[in-house]
């Protein structure tokens, strides 16, 4: 943690969780509307001009130049931008919000695990066994407690294919927040902008080539106009205020701080789901109480080392 800072990091986190928490309940609602493809690049399309205009009214139109950096950039703009998005907007075409939050939920370890397989830094025999308990939570969660059903389902188009591209989505921006710390230098908000350019530009590169395959519709201008509202809080809110906030927060706070409070948001959609209707299983619940109970007791731990 960066010393002095505490203040500003805690509130870029909570302005982080309050604008990413409704997100999966809303692009559940609006994807009938406005297919994933299309809904990605729009948001992106307007995200990125905002951050655009911002980088350039706070620090200048040479905060735009890539310079030495602008493959391991373009790279992670891909990866982070464009694979995420793909991967999590698709699934959510199938999966339930509450899943997808809490397969989300699981970023801590999966980033364990890529540094142990990467590097070779093994975890603490503690925090593999919180991983081991994470990880058989969101099992129980996305098979219901019934993973051989789901397993005969899967190619049916159903809710478990969804969860497994929100998985891959996870993986997009485990890569995409370890290689943020290969920028010293740079500003969250440049870093930011830096990377959704290239990532904005694969995404409309998808949705060409979805359209093209036949798996993805032009949406018409009255489809579009029918869920503006919930365009402009995801091209303001999730993009520009959701990326520019986690950045700022791992700058300020460090990620073992970051990702404890991010435990709030899959805790916050099954809230929002409760409130609009949905019931859940009993065994559901017990996944991911097992989710978080596992990556807040590993937080604890590595925080005591």
């Amino acid at each position: 943690m960066i010393p002095g800072s505490l203040g500003k990091g805690i509130a870029w986190m909570l302005l982080t969780v309050l604008v990413w928490a409704p997100m999966f309940p809303t692009a559940k609602r609006a994807l009938p509307v406005v297919d994933a493809f299309a809904l990605s690049s729009i948001r992106y399309l307007l995200g990125g001009a905002i951050f655009v205009v911002l980088v350039v009214a706070i620090e200048g139109r040479r905060a735009l130049r890539f310079g030495d950096r602008i493959v391991p950039a373009i790279v992670l703009g891909l990866v982070g931008i464009t694979g995420f998005n793909s991967f999590v907007w698709v699934g959510l075409t199938y999966a339930r919000p509450e899943h997808a939050a809490i397969i989300m939920a699981i970023q801590t370890p999966l980033t364990a695990l890529l540094v142990w397989v990467l590097r070779g830094q093994r975890p603490a025999n503690f925090t593999v066994a919180c991983i081991a308990v994470a990880i058989a939570g969101v099992l129980i969660v996305v098979t219901r407690g019934d993973p051989l059903g789901a397993i005969a389902s899967l190619g049916k188009g159903d809710e478990l294919f969804g969860d497994i591209l929100v998985f891959c989505g996870a993986l997009c921006w485990v890569a995409y927040t370890m290689g943020s710390g290969t920028f010293p230098g740079w500003s969250a908000l440049r870093f930011t902008a830096l990377t959704i350019i290239p990532g904005g530009v694969g995404l409309l590169a998808v949705n060409a080539a979805a359209l093209g395959a036949g798996v993805a519709l032009m949406p018409s201008p009255a489809a579009v106009a029918s869920i503006a509202p919930q365009i402009v809080y995801f091209a303001v809110g999730t993009v520009v205020l959701g990326v520019l906030g986690f950045n700022a927060s791992v700058k300020h706070l460090g990620p073992l701080n970051v990702m404890l409070m991010l435990n709030v948001i899959p805790v916050s959609v099954f809230a929002i789901e409760a409130a609009l209707g949905r019931a859940f299983a009993p065994i559901e619940l017990f996944g991911a109480a097992m989710v978080i109970g596992a990556l807040v007791a590993n937080n604890l731990y590595l925080r005591r080392r």
